[in-house]
C-alpha cells in the first residue's frame, strides 16, 4: 500500500489542478467580481460582466468591467436597476411640415382610390345638442367622416372628441371661436388655430392634421400658420347649406343631386339649431350607399 501513495497524491494534486482552472475559467476566483449583483437564488444578474472589460478586466469601483457612468452597489446593498435619462440619447428629427399651400385642397384626387368615393365633413362643433346623434348615425351606416372642431366648442366636450377618435373619425381645426380670418391680425389668427390644435391634443393625444378656415374665407396668413403647425388645409366641393337651415327635404335633396366621385361634402354639428342637419344626414347618407358611393377620409399628401 506505501507503493501507492505517490499515486494517490499525483491524483489529488492532478484533480485539485482541474478544479481550481475551471473555477478560474468561470470567473470564480477573479479578483474584483465577488459583489456581482445576483437574480434569484444567487445567481449572477443577465448580462453582469458582459461587454467591454468583463472576464477580471481592471474597472471603476466594485463593479469590475461595469462601464463608466453606470451606479456602482457596495457589498450587501441590493442591487436596482435605475431608469436612463435622456442625456446622450439622439433627439427624434423633427416631423416634416407641409409646403405652404396657396390654394386648399378641394376634393379627393382621382384615381382608382377614390372611384365612387366621397368624404363627409361636419364644421363647428362639437355640439352636445346634435353632435352625438350624428355619430350615431354614421356608426349605424360604418361610416367615418371628418369634424372640424371649433376650440371654445371642443374645450367643455372633449369627451365628444374621444368618442370621434375612438370611431374612427378624423378630427380637424376650424379655429377657436369661428372669426372672418381676413379681418384678424396674425398674432391673433396664430393664437385662434394653435390653441384649438392644443385642446385637441389634451382631449385625444394628437394634434390636428387637417384646418379648415371658417366661411371658407383663406389668406396667406391662414395657409402659413397651418403649415407651421403640420396642417394641410382642407375645404368643400359641396355646401349642403344646411347652415341656412333650409327644411331637411332641401338638404336631402343638395346632397343628393351634387353627389359625385371625389366630392367633399359640408355639414355642420353645431352654430346654430342643427336638428334639420341630423334629420337630413340620416335620410340622405342611406340613399348615397344605396346608390354605391363610398364614404373614405382623405390621405395626407407627401411630406
Amino acid at each position: 500500500m506505501k507503493n501507492d501513495e505517490p499515486t494517490v497524491g499525483r491524483r489529488v494534486l492532478l484533480r485539485s489542478a482541474v478544479f481550481l482552472g475551471v473555477a478560474a475559467a468561470a470567473g470564480l476566483l477573479t479578483s474584483g467580481e465577488t459583489n456581482l449583483p445576483t437574480s434569484g437564488a444567487g445567481t449572477p444578474a443577465a448580462g453582469a460582466g458582459a461587454g467591454p472589460g468583463a472576464g477580471g478586466a481592471a474597472g471603476p469601483g466594485p463593479l469590475t468591467g461595469a462601464p463608466a457612468g453606470l451606479p456602482q452597489f457596495p457589498r450587501g446593498s441590493p442591487y436596482r436597476l435605475e431608469p436612463m435619462t435622456s442625456e446622450g440619447v439622439p433627439e427624434r428629427p423633427p416631423a416634416a411640415k407641409p409646403a405652404v399651400r396657396t390654394r386648399p385642397i378641394l376634393e379627393l384626387p382621382a384615381g382608382a382610390s377614390t372611384a365612387s368615393a366621397i368624404t363627409l365633413t361636419f364644421d363647428d362643433g362639437p355640439d352636445p345638442r346634435y353632435t352625438p346623434a350624428i355619430l350615431d348615425t354614421l356608426a349605424r351606416h360604418g361610416v367615418r367622416a371628418m369634424f372640424f372642431v371649433c376650440g371654445e366648442m371642443a374645450v367643455d366636450n372633449q369627451d365628444l372628441l374621444r368618442r370621434m377618435v375612438a370611431e374612427g373619425h378624423v378630427i380637424g381645426n376650424h379655429t377657436w371661436t369661428h372669426p372672418l380670418i381676413p379681418k384678424l391680425s396674425r398674432p391673433a389668427l396664430a393664437s385662434e388655430i394653435g390653441r384649438t390644435s392644443e385642446v385637441v391634443q389634451q382631449a385625444v393625444g394628437t394634434a390636428p392634421l387637417w384646418f379648415r378656415a371658417p366661411y371658407g374665407a383663406w389668406n396667406r396668413a391662414a395657409f402659413e400658420i397651418g403649415a407651421e403647425l403640420g396642417m394641410e388645409p382642407l375645404a368643400w366641393t359641396v355646401d349642403s347649406l344646411d347652415w341656412k337651415e333650409p327644411g331637411t327635404a332641401s338638404i336631402v335633396s343638395r346632397v343628393l343631386r351634387q353627389a359625385a366621385p371625389g366630392v367633399i361634402v359640408l355639414n355642420h354639428d353645431a352654430g346654430g339649431n342643427r336638428s334639420q342637419s341630423v334629420q337630413a344626414l340620416a335620410s340622405y347618407l342611406p340613399q348615397l350607399l344605396g346608390r354605391g358611393f363610398r364614404t373614405t377620409l382623405p390621405e395626407l399628401p407627401p411630406r
